[in-house]
């Protein structure tokens, strides 16, 4: 069993949350977040807590039911607190803008990549080189990131690309003339 899915979860003034079925929807200061889960997990609301227990003794419903725990209570902090991600671009002439919902990217293509902000997240630009992107959902926050990451990974001779603040990029020695 899961010690982790045993564990309620409380839930701080100002956050409503509401359970139909297997949806599971949470509104707070910072936005409203909504997940449906598999239905082999019982999600019950009372008492400022939510409890969690699995509905029939599977493995799956099993390992369910601390998965539902941890996610539920990472959309309470997500709706409280809210999420962020930094990213700074490195390399001659690279940049970002912001143009209305679209974020704008400069990294030494031949053409601008152009990306389209999702609903609920809120990107911000710093000096051309860093970029902020927050939101209230986990995945979505960490999606986009690794989205706009994608466009220009950080490679490993110059250093040059788009990397997460705090990533460690293993730097290569180049070619010698012998």
């Amino acid at each position: 069993m899961s010690r982790i899915g045993k564990q309620p979860v409380s839930i701080p003034d100002k956050v409503k949350v509401g359970v139909v079925n297997s949806t599971v929807s949470i509104e707070g200061p910072k936005g409203k977040v909504s997940k449906i889960f598999a239905p082999v997990v019982k999600i019950t609301v009372a008492d400022k807590k939510v409890t969690f227990a699995p509905t029939e003794d599977s493995r799956f419903s099993r390992a369910m039911y601390g998965t539902v725990r941890s996610i539920v209570a990472g959309m309470v902090k997500g709706v409280t607190d809210g999420y962020s991600k930094d990213l700074e671009i490195q390399g001659v002439g690279f940049k970002a803008n912001l143009k209305g919902k679209q974020l704008d990217l400069a990294l030494g293509y031949s053409h601008p990549i152009i990306m389209d902000i999702p609903e609920g997240i809120k990107i911000t630009v710093v000096e051309g080189t860093k970029v902020k992107v927050e939101g209230c959902d986990k995945q979505l926050v960490g999606a986009v990131t690794a989205e706009i990451r994608s466009y220009y990974p950080p490679e490993p001779y110059k250093g040059k690309g788009v990397r997460i603040v705090g990533e460690r990029v293993r730097r290569k020695e180049g070619k010698t003339v012998a």
